[in-house]
């Protein structure tokens, strides 16, 4: 891209055996989320996931575990989940119009990406049931990126004004929800001083006293439910492996409940913010330098103090509402943008560049996090060391298994063109058994390794 001034050449990296091209950033993005997001993972592993939702105290609370929480908390949660969100909008844009271009009509194209993530949501009930991890999102994304998928032919300016409207909803609802529970923690004991002083309450009133005692019942149930929850997580965490499966398989189930709604929620909304961005030609390094330092400067600052002032809130536990409720997702959108300016602005460098290698194993990977963190590190299948790990050793083992598969993906993919989870799922999807190593030389013409 001479002339244009983009920190790097946005250029097909390779073409797969089922004919899928690669571009060399959009690969190097996605190995940066997937790694990063055993750090939002290992946690819900290694000990209590109604714990970590609802008292991270409860993982550990040292000093070191204090300060390896709150550099998580800003600079990591959600951002690789939403920046695996976003590489799928792309991906659909790819997709999508490349099954367009071979002569398919428009529910054709739909018919065929739809089976595509059909065997991807298969996938993902098997990582559920099977390898019993309830965090798994391949499910999830699958649905979601099926409602993307009907606003792909629209402008990149209405994709991102859709996404953002989508998620203009926790802004509202957390607003409203600050302002309602600011007014009743305010209202509520002059109220209940004058009941208790017998004076005469207006008809509103004993409605509004009621309600708010209501109100306050169902949080106090909540939390002994919570409580509940988690004494019954590290109950099977520590038992035996039957105890863990069961109790695995539960959890399964609760999140298929009406959180998943939610979930698909996020995941479209941001998917068509990726599908935007990708059409503006941001996420691929399309743009000149001084876009991605933009990005960069404005999705670390803003998100940043945005989510180091809930973080610092939620640090207080003392319940009130703070500005976390209203501003989550918006933050998280902000804080992946920076990454997003960050990583195109090293593309080119050496540093980077093992980090294609985990995208274009980043299924496989996925599932190895499971199997070697989850099984062989913390369930009673393996080492057993569920509840062991604070916050801080939690992150260190993180980067030290990142760390392995970063090398596991590059030595791997020297001799073979696609990952094992990766092979499975395009062959399913294409109908044939596609090709698995490397075409190597020999020493009469080049043979199939």
């Amino acid at each position: 891209m001479a002339g244009t001034g983009a920190p790097h050449a946005a250029i097909a990296g390779a073409i797969e055996p089922d004919g899928a091209p690669r571009i060399a950033v959009l690969d190097m993005l996605r190995g940066v989320a997937i790694l990063g997001i055993l750090f939002m993972n290992v946690n819900d592993m290694g000990g209590s996931i109604t714990a970590s939702e609802s008292d991270v105290r409860h993982l550990g609370w040292t000093s070191a575990d204090q300060i390896a929480w709150l550099v998580r908390q800003v600079l990591a949660d959600g951002t690789a989940r939403c920046l695996l969100e976003m590489l799928f909008g792309a991906g659909m844009l790819i997709l999508t119009d490349r099954i367009a271009r071979s002569g398919e009509a428009r529910w054709g194209v739909l018919r065929r990406y739809g089976w595509r993530n059909l065997i991807l949501w298969a996938f993902g009930m098997a990582h559920m049931f099977l390898l019993m991890w309830p965090g798994d999102i391949l499910h999830t994304y699958a649905v979601a990126a099926m409602v993307a998928c009907c606003f792909r032919a629209l402008p990149a300016r209405l994709l991102l004004t859709i996404g953002l409207a989508m998620t203009a909803l926790n802004l509202v609802g957390g607003t409203i929800g600050i302002i309602y529970t600011q007014a009743s923690n305010a209202k509520q004991p002059m109220l209940e001083r004058k009941a208790a002083a017998h004076e005469r309450l207006s008809t509103a009133e004993t409605r509004m006293l009621a309600d708010m005692r209501k109100a306050a019942s169902a949080r106090d149930q909540a939390k002994a439910e919570r409580k509940a929850a988690i004494v019954a997580e590290d109950a099977y965490g520590r038992g035996s492996p039957a105890q863990w499966v069961r109790g695995q398989w539960a959890m399964n189930l609760q999140r298929l409940g009406p959180m998943e709604l939610g979930s698909i929620w996020e995941a479209a909304s941001v998917m068509l913010i990726g599908a935007a961005l990708f059409k503006l030609g941001i996420l691929q390094g399309r743009r000149r330098r001084r876009v991605y330092l933009g990005i960069m400067a404005v999705g670390w600052i803003g998100g940043g103090g945005l989510r180091l002032a809930a973080a610092l809130a939620m640090m207080r536990f003392d319940g009130q509402p703070h500005i976390g409720w209203a501003t989550y997702e918006g933050a998280r959108i902000l804080m992946t943008l920076g990454h997003v300016g960050a990583i195109n602005l090293l593309a080119g460098s050496r540093l980077m560049r093992p980090f294609v290698a985990a995208g274009r194993t980043a299924l496989t990977l996925y599932v190895v996090q499971t199997l070697l963190v989850s099984w062989l590190i913390f369930s009673p299948l393996g080492l057993g060391l569920y509840g062991r790990f604070g916050w801080a050793e939690m992150m260190i083992l993180s980067v030290a298994v990142d760390l392995f598969l970063l090398l596991g993906a590059n030595l791997y993919l020297r001799h073979f063109r696609m990952a094992p989870v990766e092979w499975a799922w395009r062959s399913l999807v294409e109908r044939r058994r596609l090709p698995f190593r490397h075409v190597v030389p020999a020493r009469h013409g080049a043979v199939l390794a």
